[in-house]
């Protein structure tokens, strides 16, 4: 791909030095960023006002949290491939109940990467944790608890993205660097599944994504060293440039939803000092609010 348009700097604001830090979620009510560290077994918070971060060990890793829409902390999906309600409790971590148990007949494979809609539906792609066989899926859990496999044959399931509308669903083979797009049934039925944006080798294997208030589409490029936008027509808008190899996630963060929130893995990068560090750069568009899992509000 070329580079065009506009390029942007990011800046290191916490030198976390996750192993595979993943899964940036922005939480207002808290102005914080939640993340996790699939690799390092930690859950990762950033306080976007003071700049200061902490983290959580885990015991079963977790690979994405979501919010829940009644407030009673996050739903988390483990490596295990459970899906629990889970509490943080000062520097304890609870896990109050399983939710849901996916791939239960692949035990080589782990969740990867998850995304709450306007509805309070997750959308959650599994892998092979070897990162070979195409075994993982796309599910649709339901605020009833209902699971539906919605895709299958992903070697590296990631990045759920909705556009603003909630009509179009992104989700990401990085092994095939293949982004494809799915058209939302008001049911939360998949159609249309094509190709919306390929990745050559010089641009390493798109990660972890999300998209902007105008249908951007915000791309982490592992082995690449930035995060691109891509209009929703798929062309190449701007380039984040970060200071590490590994990029994996991105989320939009901050009163005004104008800051993007970038994750990076220090996973054999000991030669890059800042590698595993969570970044930050004003992206010149703004984002829209995360979504929760649960029945929504009736206003």
């Amino acid at each position: 791909m070329t580079i065009g348009g506009m390029t942007i700097e990011a800046r290191c604001v916490w030198p976390a030095r996750a192993v595979l830090g993943e899964g940036p979620l922005w939480a207002p009510d808290e102005m914080a960023v939640y993340a996790v560290d699939i690799r390092g077994a930690r859950i990762l918070r950033w306080d976007m006002v003071h700049e200061t971060g902490r983290d959580w060990a885990l015991e079963d890793a977790a690979c994405w949290l979501v919010q829940r829409a009644d407030g009673d902390g996050f739903v988390a999906g483990l490596r295990s491939r459970r899906v629990v309600h889970l509490r943080l409790n000062g520097p304890q971590v609870e896990i109050v109940a399983e939710l849901a148990r996916l791939d239960p007949d692949a035990p080589g494979n782990r969740l990867n990467d998850a995304k709450a809609d306007s509805l309070g539906r997750l959308w959650i792609g599994s892998m092979d944790d070897a990162e070979s066989a195409a075994t993982g899926s796309l599910f649709r859990l339901d605020p009833n608890g209902d699971v539906t496999r919605v895709d299958e044959g992903y070697t590296v399931a990631n990045g759920p993205a909705l556009s603003p509308d909630g009509r179009v669903l992104y989700h990401t083979d990085s092994a095939a660097r293949r982004i494809y797009a799915f058209d939302v049934a008001a049911d939360g039925g998949l159609t249309g599944k094509r190709v919306h944006i390929r990745f050559t080798e010089a641009d390493g294997y798109p990660d972890g994504m999300t998209c902007d208030a105008e249908g951007g589409l915000w791309v982490a490029h592992w082995d690449g060293g930035r995060v691109s936008r891509f209009r929703p027509d798929g062309t190449l808008d701007r380039v984040v440039r970060v200071a590490v190899s590994r990029v994996t996630s991105c989320v939009f963060a901050g009163p005004a939803l104008d800051q993007l929130v970038i994750t990076t893995a220090a996973h054999e990068r000991t030669d890059e000092p800042l590698a595993g560090g969570v970044f930050v750069c004003s992206p010149g568009v703004v984002g829209v609010p995360p979504g929760r899992f649960g029945a929504p509000s009736i206003v």
